[in-house]
């Protein structure tokens, strides 16, 4: 069940109020029983859950100086391969 924000009309009070969606806009202000208009909401915010929403989860592939290719002749496994046996 969603909250929905209410402001009064007369006194400009601003209150919330837990309703189903099928409930019927309030009408009335709890303090003054003036006028109320429900007001727009910005929404929920986004809320990641579960795997795949972290950085981790999506490792870039080894991007070093020492396996961009820059061997002549070597392909990037094989210049990755001879940088980690250099070390």
């Amino acid at each position: 069940m969603p909250t929905y924000d209410y402001k009064c009309d007369k006194c400009g009070h601003q209150f919330e109020q837990f309703q189903n969606m099928s409930d019927d806009p309030l009408h009335e202000c709890p303090e003054c029983s003036g006028p109320v208009q429900r007001l727009m909401g910005t929404g929920a915010g986004v809320i990641f859950k579960g795997s795949g929403f972290y950085e981790t989860d999506y490792k870039r592939k080894n991007t070093s100086a020492a396996c961009d290719g820059a061997k002549a002749g070597c392909t990037k496994a094989e210049t990755c391969k001879s940088a980690q046996s250099d070390t």
